[in-house]
């Protein structure tokens, strides 16, 4: 039996979005997942057009998980030495730690460029170029592809690269433990795009609404581990108005969740926190941080399954004007 193979085909980048500024950076800024996903962190929009001197960056994000800056530079057609310098003006200009160079491809020199700038520069500090193409196959929906051209290099231990002071044993503990908790949260429930752990005691991860509220876990004082939902629209009353309309629906939440919760103002700062606790730290042995690292999981894919309805609600009442829509 004879198979009909489809056509793949190239689409010209303009025909999707005609202007880089005008239509691409806007429609990359409102899907930052599919970029997220193909760097393996979550990043979440700070602004487009980000002023620096006077000049003005395509995008700037956060890294949800390290808290660093991330600067996205788009180019249409090939690299050239105008994109390569302002990008690396933007990443001096707001101490960011990861820079993402897009265009539909890169000459030798420019790849090479960014291969150097990551053997070269202290390794918290990371390059990337990306080309961007769409495709077809026949007449189907076209789809955008990223490829990575330069990225940084995880397993260069010596040579010119600049080495931080390494780790403190218990940052090291806590690297490991995070993870391991990621993997499995990405490979097993597609909670996060996150690939790396970090050296820190806490980890967060995007939402449906990342402007109004993150999921994190992290080890507390006390000998405590935490799981929950962290609430910060970047506005103190914001925060207090959708954390009390929540709290209205206490008993409801509770009961659906299936056990008490942490409900934490936290009237001196500005974000709140709906949590759950357990016992712990992080010097106990393998098998009783992997217990931990199952009980956190199980709690954060609760809270993802049955918050966002609640906080949807919650950000729609009256006094609650101007928060982000879920």
């Amino acid at each position: 039996m004879a198979i009909e193979f489809g056509i793949l085909k190239r689409v010209d980048i303009r025909k999707i979005w005609p202007s880089e500024p005008g239509d691409f950076t806007p429609w990359l800024a409102e899907n930052m997942d599919k970029l997220s996903n193909v760097l393996g962190r979550d990043l979440e929009i700070i602004q487009t057009e980000y002023a620096v001197g006077d000049f003005s960056a395509d995008i700037v994000a956060k890294d949800i998980a390290s808290s660093g800056i991330a600067v996205i530079e788009n180019q249409y057609g090939v690299s050239d030495h105008k994109h390569l310098g302002q990008i690396l003006l933007y990443c001096a200009g707001i101490n960011a730690s990861c820079m993402v160079w897009i265009a539909e491809s890169f000459k030798d020199e420019h790849r090479k460029t960014i291969e150097w700038l990551n053997n070269n520069t202290v390794n918290n500090i990371e390059f990337y170029a990306i080309e961007l193409e769409i495709i077809q196959i026949d007449d189907s929906k076209p789809v955008p592809l990223f490829k990575i051209i330069e990225s940084p290099n995880k397993n260069i231990v010596s040579g010119n690269r600049i080495e931080p002071l390494g780790n403190t044993d218990t940052q090291e503990k806590y690297r490991q433990y995070f993870q391991k908790l990621i993997d499995e949260l990405r490979e097993k429930h597609t909670f996060t795009n996150a690939k790396t752990g970090q050296p820190q005691c806490w980890y967060a991860f995007t939402s449906d609404n990342s402007k109004v509220y993150k999921y994190e876990t992290s080890f507390a004082q006390n000998d405590r581990v935490r799981a929950g939902i962290y609430l910060d629209s970047g506005n103190q009353i914001k925060n207090k108005n959708i954390f009390d309309a929540l709290l209205l629906e206490k008993e409801s939440i509770e009961k659906e969740f299936g056990e008490t919760l942490s409900w934490e103002r936290l009237d001196d700062k500005r974000a709140c926190r709906i949590i759950v606790y357990t016992d712990g730290h992080i010097n106990l042995d393998t098998e009783a941080l992997s217990n931990i690292k199952d009980w956190a999981i199980e709690k954060l894919l609760q809270f993802k399954k049955l918050f966002p309805n609640y906080i949807k609600k919650s950000c729609n009442t009256p006094d609650s004007p101007n928060v982000p829509a879920v």
